[in-house]
């Protein structure tokens, strides 16, 4: 056996120090070249730290949250003979690399794209650095279950979800089926049919990944509720045309719903949140997101920041450049950031209501659909009567986890009453 000290590595140009989150291998435990020796946290990035070569864990020399600089001691390994001690971590050394060992790659990525063999890991363990991954590529904690993982007690590496990544996500739709004795996993082979091929472009990929991931992270429950707009479109329509004079803007219904919508959430302001990890997050700012149809089909969200701090005008002036941009591809990557509540205007096409997929990592989203003249009964004090109102219904789509049922329903309703409470004797 060949004793070494293994020493903190270096995890950046910038990265001095690091601190040891946890021991993945005890002392005295022995690891396999590739095994995650520990987990060292910097200020940039959390990063696993595997082992170099097969050998025993003699002594840790540092302990958890311990901080450590760049190239001390942490520990002292004992090398396996047949394997020896790595020389070196050059580009010379990664050439020695057996034959044996390059073929079997493609052996272990072809095991996991056969749908029959995923089996659901329940105590699967999740790094940093694989929950950082997962995270960039929108998997979901149930998907990387399904993984199968090479490290130690089946632990997932990074290379396993990178393989995973590279064999296209064989697991992301597939149900787990519990084991039983003598039951088969059935190879389900569906009939696509014939027809045109069209493949999805990068903007549709991403926003397949990131619909998914959302379905996948939170549990969505949608409330409903009318809104009756008469007195908010009468206003519009009698104000519009002044309105585009005096400012030179368009006034659509958006900066009207973002005004009510930023209002509704000062008086719920948990509705404003994220979840992070057992954490909620309650934001400071209130920016909307605009869920805004591009010419292509697809779909992107500008953000208002700070919308409860602009007036109409500038609501207007906002939404009215942020939506041109989004429809010439002008947008830049600081306007589609940072929202922490998001509208989709379902009725510009024509639909009556919607059931919207949260915008991660917000906790609710909410649907306006389509303005439409209905006959309605109005409780007056003269008596009931029968009027032509404009009516549309809003629905909330909302992360159960934050969010409970008395928080969304009194939040869609206060929205409602403030469309419904519209002044109309309001100065443009």
């Amino acid at each position: 056996m060949n004793k070494t000290e293994f020493k903190m590595p270096k995890m950046g140009e910038s990265i001095t120090e690091g601190t040891i989150i946890n021991w993945l291998v005890n002392e005295g435990d022995s690891f396999e070249e590739g095994d995650i020796l520990l987990e060292v946290a910097t200020d940039k990035v959390d990063n696993e730290v595997p082992a170099p070569a097969s050998g025993k864990m003699l002594e840790h020399i540092f302990k958890a949250k311990d901080v450590v600089p760049v190239g001390e001691v942490i520990a002292i390994l004992e090398f396996s003979e047949e394997k020896g001690a790595p020389k070196s971590t050059s580009k010379t050394s990664e050439k020695t690399v057996s034959k044996t060992e390059i073929s079997e790659k493609p052996k272990a990525q072809k095991q996991i794209s056969t749908p029959a063999s995923f089996k659901v890991n329940e105590n699967v363990f999740i790094s940093p650095l694989v929950d950082s991954i997962a995270r960039k590529n929108h998997i979901s904690y149930e998907e990387l279950a399904r993984i199968s993982g090479t490290g130690k007690e089946g632990r997932l590496r990074k290379s396993d979800v990178t393989n995973y990544l590279e064999n296209g996500r064989p697991f992301q739709f597939a149900q787990a089926i519990p084991e039983v004795s003598g039951f088969q996993v059935p190879d389900l082979k569906f009939d696509k049919g014939k027809g045109k091929i069209v493949e999805m472009d990068r903007m549709r990929q991403m926003i397949a990944d990131h619909m998914v991931f959302s379905k996948h992270t939170s549990p969505h429950v949608t409330a409903y509720v009318e809104a009756d707009l008469t007195e908010m479109v009468s206003w519009r329509n009698n104000n519009k045309v002044a309105f585009q004079k005096k400012y030179n803007e368009k006034l659509t219904f958006t900066p009207l719903f973002i005004e009510c919508v930023a209002k509704a959430i000062t008086d719920f302001p948990m509705i404003n949140s994220t979840l992070d990890g057992k954490n909620i997050i309650v934001k400071d700012e209130i920016n909307i997101g605009m869920a805004t149809a591009l010419p292509s089909g697809n779909l992107i969200v500008p953000v208002v920041k700070n919308a409860d701090k602009k007036n109409l005008k500038e609501l207007a002036e906002t939404t009215n450049e942020l939506v041109g941009k989004a429809r010439d591809n002008k947008l830049k990557a600081d306007e589609t950031k940072g929202s922490t509540f998001t509208i989709s205007n379902v009725g510009t096409f024509g639909s009556l209501m919607g059931t919207p997929i949260i915008n991660q990592p917000e906790a609710a989203i909410l649907a306006t659909g389509i303005i439409k003249k209905r006959a309605e009964v109005m409780e007056r004090e003269e008596g009931d009567t029968i009027e032509i109102r404009q009516m549309m219904y809003l629905s909330l789509s909302f992360d159960h986890r934050i969010v409970d049922g008395y928080l969304a329903g009194s939040f869609l309703r206060r929205i409602a009453d403030y469309m419904e409470q519209f002044d109309t004797n309001r100065k443009i």
